[in-house]
């Protein structure tokens, strides 16, 4: 008589109290746990060999990523503070934890052993935590290195220190808060509320502070296309100085009167800026004028003498020299020379011995300078040129003056 009841109940009737239930709906943690424990336990019992056998390959492949971590880890000592690509990507192998190890090899090997669905499950869920946690932590990493290749590391702790701190902290809790709406999403969590909420916060706040953000992504140009940086001679509108500080906002600049020039950064970059630290050299031009008195023999040697002066100086070299024109009382001489050196210093000291060298040997070679002067004719009826003041008349043969006018 019992079968025919079990039979009954496998047919549709009411199962006893003390069935379980397949699918474990209706149970609390305490009787899921239990339950988990019970098919582990019966499935370690049922297929020791097969777990065995899983166990150790879970441990070598662990034992493997521990080793390529810690190469890394040695890589980066010795790399510390370089910021090219090679350090970038071993800093990114470095910050592999080690729980994303344990349960990368679990996963690789749990679905070759016969795993139960419930410790599957479990294997699974604790993966998909770990993986995204891991990629927002390479992520993190990646686009730091970048960030620190292309500032450079002195420039990094200097210069934009404060950029890159708000940068970082940008980086970071953008990528994990996408780790977690993935990790959300993967579990069965609708997340299209907090997608969108998330995205109108991101929306007011990027309103409320439009000026704040307009400027830090100005100092991201500057860290990433270098238009200048600390202690360059820079120029722009009327403004000339050297850069002492790039901030988050701001960029701080010393001009040649002294004071300090504060500009944000996003007004400065819509100007047409002046870079006059990466000159290798300066060049020099001076315009000389004689008087049109001045033979032409002595103005075809005058570019041989000019060269002799300039070249004659430290760190010059001629570039040109030559008559250019008449003017409307001087002929007219372009000299043209650079001075290889950044230094403005030694450039305004170099121009100055030049010209003093130039006045020297035209005072010795008589050449003259022409200065602004006017010379007045004075004709006769006839058209001939005649003095404007009296002329004196020839003395007497007796010595004596001649009376009369002349």
């Amino acid at each position: 008589m019992p079968v025919p009841k079990i039979v009954s109940a496998a047919k549709g009737g009411a199962a006893p109290a003390h069935a379980p239930l397949v699918d474990g709906s209706g149970l609390n943690f305490t009787q899921k746990t239990g339950r988990l424990a019970a098919e582990s336990t019966a499935w370690v019992s049922g297929h020791l060999l097969d777990v065995l056998i899983a166990s150790a390959a879970g441990i070598g492949i662990a034992l493997v990523l521990l080793a390529i971590r810690g190469v890394g880890c040695r890589l980066l000592a010795r790399l510390d503070g370089d910021p090219h690509w090679p350090a970038i990507f071993v800093r990114v192998l470095a910050k592999t934890k080690v729980y994303f190890i344990i349960l990368l090899s679990a996963e690789l090997v749990a679905s070759h052993a016969y795993t139960p669905p419930g410790l599957m499950t479990l294997i699974r869920f604790g993966f998909v935590i770990a993986f995204a946690l891991q990629a927002a932590i390479w992520a993190r990493e990646l686009v730091l290195g970048y960030v620190e290749h292309r500032v450079g590391a002195s420039e990094g702790h200097g210069t934009l220190g404060s950029a890159i701190s708000i940068i970082r902290l940008l980086v970071t809790v953008t990528l994990f808060a996408i780790a977690i709406v993935l990790i959300l999403s993967n579990l069965g969590v609708n997340v299209t509320g907090l997608v969108a909420g998330l995205g109108v916060g991101g929306i007011a706040i990027g309103l409320a502070a439009q000026g704040i953000f307009q400027d830090l992504f100005a100092a991201l140009s500057i860290i990433f296309d270098k238009p200048f940086r600390r202690g360059d001679s820079v120029s722009f509108g009327t403004v000339n100085g050297k850069v002492e500080n790039i901030g988050l906002k701001t960029t701080r600049l010393r001009s040649v009167n002294g004071e300090e020039i504060v500009v944000a950064n996003a007004k400065l970059l819509e100007q047409q800026i002046h870079n006059f630290a990466r000159l290798d050299r300066r060049r020099v031009t001076l315009t000389l004028g004689l008087i049109c008195q001045t033979p032409p023999e002595v103005c075809a040697r005058l570019p041989d003498m000019l060269k002799e002066i300039v070249e004659g100086q430290p760190k010059t070299k001629l570039v040109r020299c030559g008559m250019v024109g008449f003017g409307a009382s001087t002929l007219d001489f372009d000299l043209q020379f650079d001075v290889k050196s950044t230094d403005w210093d030694t450039v305004y000291g170099t121009r100055s011995a030049v010209c003093i060298a130039i006045l020297d040997a035209f005072n010795k070679a008589n050449i003259q300078m022409a200065y602004p002067s006017q010379t007045t004719f004075t004709a006769a009826p006839d058209g001939r040129l005649i003095m404007p003041y009296a002329e004196p008349r020839p003395p007497a043969a007796d010595g004596k003056e001649p009376q009369g006018q002349a």
